[in-house]
């Protein structure tokens, strides 16, 4: 797939040279059975949107509407026939459509890919909207949350050119938690602290994190 290329040539170009993968034994097979599941990790910047392809899986993208009008990006995701949702103004429609879209898809045995978070924010810890949960639900399909850190050295290692100098780097790590069934009867809240619980547990803290934990304690 042309997306799958341009995303795997973009994080080697800019971030890291590889993408390693822990957890794989819970990456469910991509064999187009139905109900698919739906993914769900932490969203922090836009460099996630890359680096997930390296699971080797085809899914189906939730984003906003202005996505589509971005050069490049925009036109490989409408040919692919991700969603776009309006985030703000009158957009009940847009959103009916998101579940609509969402439930054909599982049906069909292609997966979603959600941000439960809804939106990025490095360094703080945003709770999970009930999107991903409703789909899940609704189509009784396992919740695979994965992990995404991204080292902080990636922002300023000045890769790819430290490696002409023997550089080190950091290469961004996903990790892939035990499924979590999702039922029409599940208990959603439940279902969104399990998931957070996953994926959290194994992301160190950072900015406003760590101010956070503190004053909790």
């Amino acid at each position: 797939m042309v997306e799958t290329f341009t995303a795997r040539l973009c994080y080697r170009l800019c971030v890291c040279p590889t993408v390693e993968i822990r957890g794989e034994e819970n990456l469910p097979a991509d064999d187009g059975s139905s109900p698919a599941p739906v993914y769900i990790a932490n969203h922090a910047s836009q460099v996630d949107l890359a680096v997930v392809y390296a699971l080797g899986r085809r899914f189906r993208w939730i984003a906003k509407d202005s996505v589509r009008y971005l050069p490049g990006v925009g036109l490989t995701m409408t040919i692919g026939e991700h969603v776009f949702i309006k985030r703000t103004g009158k957009n009940k429609k847009s959103v009916s459509n998101l579940y609509q879209q969402s439930n054909k898809a599982i049906q069909s045995g292609l997966p979603m890919f959600f941000f439960p978070q809804g939106t990025r924010r490095m360094g703080v810890r945003l709770p999970f909207k009930d999107g991903a949960y409703r789909v899940a639900m609704e189509n009784e399909s396992k919740l695979i949350p994965i992990s995404i850190h991204i080292p902080l050295s990636c922002w300023n290692n000045w890769y790819p050119f430290n490696l002409l100098w023997g550089g080190s780097i950091e290469n961004v790590v996903l990790t892939i938690h035990k499924p979590i069934q999702a039922k029409k009867d599940s208990d959603k809240e439940e279902l969104k602290k399990q998931t957070y619980d996953s994926i959290f547990s194994v992301l160190p803290l950072i900015g406003e994190e760590i101010v956070d934990q503190k004053k909790t304690k």
